[in-house]
């Protein structure tokens, strides 16, 4: 039976010491299990990305996932795709994440490419873009980095071209900003993680995922030139934006 469904349980007994969150082997193994029990309306983005981008997609274009992981995004796109001659480029730095996708396009029948990738998005060209998906990609970016490769991605697409970018939000205000938390933690803990478990994740990640405001993805969008920027679904604290070019 293949690992993954298999349920994540890499923080729930008692660690000496955390140590920063990556995306290894162990993590790949569980994947699907963390994200669908950690990020709310995680299934419900993935579903819509694959509706947004048949809007957008045009004949003989490049569509990208940047960050792809087990490439849900990816799949999503190539199951919705109507226009001919569309390539899917699934990009993530992650080497086990892309060996894990490669198995799971074998099982795939598709018509439209995919085209998978392990690099660094920052190294990676846009070219010839209709769509570019950022699925809580950015996030994990360092901040000064953010702007030049959002930059690039709008240079990239082509005219009336879209990126989709979902990210994990911060908030301005101390007060909401805990109480998002607060709703964060009890839908993790509605789906079976002990507060051991969510209190050693979040540790791990502290130094490796930094949200920003909503306010912030806006602006930074919105100054690379993109003509339309809004946000089109949220979940407590957790987003996602379109902005198109």
């Amino acid at each position: 039976m293949s690992k993954k469904n298999s349920q994540d349980n890499i923080y729930a007994a008692p660690l000496d010491k955390t140590v920063d969150f990556v995306f290894d082997k162990n993590v790949v193994d569980v994947f699907p299990d963390m994200i669908n029990r950690s990020v709310p309306g995680y299934s419900t983005i993935i579903n819509l990305i694959g509706v947004l981008a048949e809007q957008h997609a045009k004949p003989a274009t490049r569509l990208y996932d940047l960050g792809c992981s087990l490439g849900a995004a990816s799949l999503s796109m190539r199951h919705r795709l109507t226009e001919e001659a569309c390539e899917i480029i699934s990009v993530d730095n992650a080497e086990a994440m892309i060996e894990r996708f490669n198995k799971i396009l074998e099982r795939d029948n598709s018509k439209t490419t995919v085209k998978t990738v392990c690099s660094d998005i920052q190294d990676v060209d846009i070219i010839n873009a209709s769509v570019v998906v950022m699925n809580f990609t950015l996030q994990f970016i360092p901040l000064p980095e953010r702007e030049n490769i959002i930059a690039k991605i709008y240079d990239g697409l082509n005219d009336g071209g879209c990126l989709i970018l979902s990210e994990k939000l911060a908030f301005p205000d101390k007060g909401v900003n805990e109480t998002q938390i607060d709703f964060h933690h009890a839908f993790k803990k509605s789906n079976g993680y002990s507060d051991l478990e969510i209190a050693q994740k979040r540790n791990a990640l502290e130094n490796v995922l930094i949200p920003e405001t909503q306010e912030t993805h806006i602006q930074r969008l919105k100054e690379s030139g993109f003509s339309q920027v809004f946000t089109w679904f949220q979940c407590f604290n957790f987003a996602s934006f379109i902005a198109i070019k």
